[in-house]
């Protein structure tokens, strides 16, 4: 496994220093089909799967013939509400169902550390200590002084308060996203561009062995 460090930064976005991460949980091994597996899993879990039509027989009306069936040059029709009538019912029309694909518990883990391996490896994790600011400027300046450009994903801890803090002054900034740290995802990590852990959210996903989801 690589060795793989991670940049803490203060309220300013200055480094103040580097962490060693992990290797068992930021070091390992990049496995590219298991975290396709479980994206398309979590994807398809997010369907609602409410999608529904109505099929000749649940559609009101149509009880009558039209026309008679003989006798008037035209088709014969036997209801208004068959599939070829506008107002008609609809055939092979999607109907309520659940998307949701069974996933082994070790995979999603697995993938969820090939995933953050993947930004670990290249740089682009990142501990965030002491912010106590509340407004959105400053929240911008952070990130600009530590160099950290397109969306970041922000994990904070809810059992530590400056969680809120954080929260407030990050969550106007479009690029900026937010999970708890105990219900990190491997799409998550995959869709950010840097990764950023507060101190509190990162020492409590390690000492939990990177077992978030």
């Amino acid at each position: 496994m690589a060795t793989v460090k991670a940049k803490v930064l203060d309220a300013t976005g200055k480094s103040t220093g580097d962490k060693t991460l992990p290797a068992e949980i930021f070091g390992g091994d990049i496995n590219v089909p298991l975290m396709h597996q479980v994206v398309t899993a979590q994807l398809a879990a997010a369907r609602s799967g409410t999608a529904s039509t109505k099929t000749r027989s649940e559609v009101r009306g149509g009880g009558a013939k039209p026309w008679r069936q003989k006798g008037t040059g035209r088709a014969r029709h036997g209801s208004t509400r068959s599939p070829i009538w506008v107002g008609g019912g609809v055939v092979f029309g999607p109907h309520p169902r659940d998307y949701t694909q069974r996933l082994p518990k070790k995979m999603r883990k697995a993938a969820l550390r090939s995933a953050l391996a993947d930004k670990a490896q290249a740089g682009q994790v990142f501990i965030l200590d002491s912010f106590s600011e509340t407004k959105t400027k400053a929240a911008a300046q952070a990130l600009k002084g530590a160099g950290i450009d397109g969306k970041v994903l922000l994990v904070l801890d809810p059992a530590d308060e400056s969680s809120r803090t954080i929260d407030r002054a990050f969550r106007n900034l479009g690029k900026a996203a937010f999970s708890l740290v105990g219900s990190l995802s491997t799409y998550d990590v995959l869709v950010a561009d840097s990764i950023v852990f507060t101190s509190s959210a990162f020492d409590t996903f390690t000492s939990k062995g990177g077992d978030a989801e």
